[in-house]
């Protein structure tokens, strides 16, 4: 039930280039079958939950993973009254983490809507640079313009996070 909620809110998906928000359970069942794929996958996602009561607010993972080329791609939601809390700052510290740490990679990128002025925000004050520009297609045929950003490291030590 919080796959429907979370993915068939205007306000979270507003930012998303890859999918548009859903309606129905089937389509929220799409979602959970594609991060559930068996392993080796290019993908995984979490739930985000309050640490004092365990409410599920937002979720954050990687997809795209590519082992030849020791790159992956980050993508992240929130729900809407945790914005601007340092919540998605903390599960994005932990995610590039395991991404560098458990992954083996040395470059992450995140793809974001030229309009997300605090999504940019947030990638840069953990070090991510302005990559480039580009247009991109949801799997529903609609175009976004979006910006990646890339956070390099050629080894762990070299890739230290902005506090």
């Amino acid at each position: 039930m919080f796959i429907l909620q979370q993915f068939s809110d205007e306000v979270v998906n507003r930012y998303l280039f890859d999918a548009e928000p859903i309606s129905n359970l089937e389509e929220a069942d799409e979602i959970i079958d594609f991060y559930l794929q068996p392993e080796p996958r290019a993908q995984h996602r979490w739930v985000i939950v309050l640490k004092n009561n365990d409410v599920k607010i937002g979720t954050c993972g990687f997809h795209c993973w590519s082992k030849k080329g020791n790159c992956v791609d980050i993508g992240y939601d929130l729900q809407e009254e945790y914005w601007g809390n340092g919540i998605m700052t903390e599960a994005l510290k932990v995610i590039i983490s395991f991404c560098i740490n458990k992954m083996g990679v040395h470059r992450i990128n995140a793809h974001i809507s030229v309009d997300n002025a605090r999504s940019i925000h947030l990638t840069q004050k953990l070090g991510f640079v302005f990559n480039r520009k580009t247009k991109m297609y949801s799997f529903r045929g609609k175009e976004y313009l979006h910006n990646i950003y890339t956070l390099d490291c050629l080894s762990k030590n070299e890739c230290q996070l902005n506090k």
